[in-house]
């Protein structure tokens, strides 16, 4: 039994990382060590290295009915291999509110017990829209709480394959309006938004923008800051095809994400990189140098800047997808967010 959960843990810690991209021609990228002048961080190296002497089994339905049935609080235990702790909180307090689907977990994390007004931030956390939660996502959260000086909202949206396209983005949109019009509930007067999510959830990011900008919520977003999305699942780009390999996104899985998720691929409503970008807000968006959705982040800031968006671009390089959750494996990557919640800071200051 222990084994067998053993596993199932080890499938979840590399699930927490992708996000749904479509099937590529992939070449090994073992040997891809350097890609335009960069070269892959010892730590990174490492970490994959001990990925590939950890056998694990491939993602499925029933591995993850399986996964479903482990105890979230051992979930989040095993996530303290690979990230730091959750750190110094004022206020870490669980809330509920209505959803498309139901009844959605929130959860509030601040680094004051109480402030004035201003903006709260929401969250929406990695996984392939398959796996990942509030308490996987905890670390991550509260530092940028700590470091925003900033409240923030993180919220459980509905999953697939329980819940396929497109419950997420209208989970994740209902929960940005919630916030902007429930500040009492929160201790919070709110007069404005910030998106942000890691992965799937950074791709819930961008589609939560565009549909608050088209039918504007009770408090405007004033920032967003998607780390590592997916932007475009319509067509290969040449990153999918160099690092899904070796890189911590097998292709085999992250083809499961895209079956499981069954989303229409050429819909602005998952490929947010085909709608119209004008008079979304300003726009903080990292990337990875070895991510397979690298490319398409790079593209999204083009078109952002092309469409009079003020945005700043991060490209971590010389480290992977899902860097922001693996601080603890890749201390390196402390520096990387440290320096992304900077540009953040300062484009809410030049607003």
């Amino acid at each position: 039994m222990k084994r067998i959960t053993a596993s199932l843990l080890a499938a979840v810690a590399i699930a927490l990382a992708p996000v749904a991209i479509p099937a590529a021609i992939a070449k090994d990228a073992a040997a891809v060590k350097v890609d335009q002048g960069q070269v892959l961080r010892s730590d990174a190296k490492a970490y994959l290295d001990n990925l590939k002497k950890t056998p694990r089994p491939a993602m499925s339905d029933a591995m993850i009915a399986q996964i479903r049935k482990i105890p979230p609080q051992m979930i989040e235990q095993m996530m303290g291999a690979s990230e730091v702790p959750l750190g110094t909180l004022a206020v870490d307090r669980k809330l509920t509110m209505p959803g498309p689907g139901g009844t959605m977990d929130l959860r509030l994390f601040d680094s004051r017990a109480d402030r004035g007004p201003g903006p709260v931030v929401v969250f929406y956390h990695g996984g392939g829209f398959v796996v990942g939660s509030i308490g996987t996502h905890a670390a991550l959260a509260a530092e940028m709480s700590r470091q925003l000086d900033l409240p923030v909202v993180s919220v459980e949206y509905r999953l697939a394959p329980e819940h396929k396209w497109p419950a997420a983005p209208d989970d994740a949109e209902a929960a940005a309006r919630w916030v902007a019009a429930n500040g009492k509930a929160l201790g919070r007067e709110v007069n404005g938004l910030v998106l942000t999510g890691d992965s799937a959830g950074g791709t819930l990011t961008l589609l939560t923008a565009l549909a608050l900008r088209d039918k504007p919520a009770a408090a405007p977003v004033k920032l967003m800051i998607p780390l590592y999305p997916m932007t475009d699942a319509s067509k290969p780009y040449p990153s999918m095809q160099a690092f899904s390999g070796d890189f911590g996104l097998p292709q085999a899985d992250m083809d499961y994400y895209g079956k499981a998720f069954a989303a229409d691929v050429n819909s602005p409503r998952h490929s947010s990189l085909l709608a119209d970008l004008h008079g979304l807000p300003p726009t903080v968006l990292a990337t990875a140098g070895f991510d397979p959705l690298r490319d398409g982040g790079r593209a999204f800031a083009a078109k952002l800047a092309q469409s009079g968006v003020p945005v700043s671009y991060y490209e971590a390089k010389g480290t992977i997808h899902g860097f922001a959750t693996f601080r603890k494996a890749l201390p390196s990557a402390q520096d990387d967010l440290n320096a992304i919640l900077a540009l953040s800071r300062a484009m809410l200051a030049s607003k």
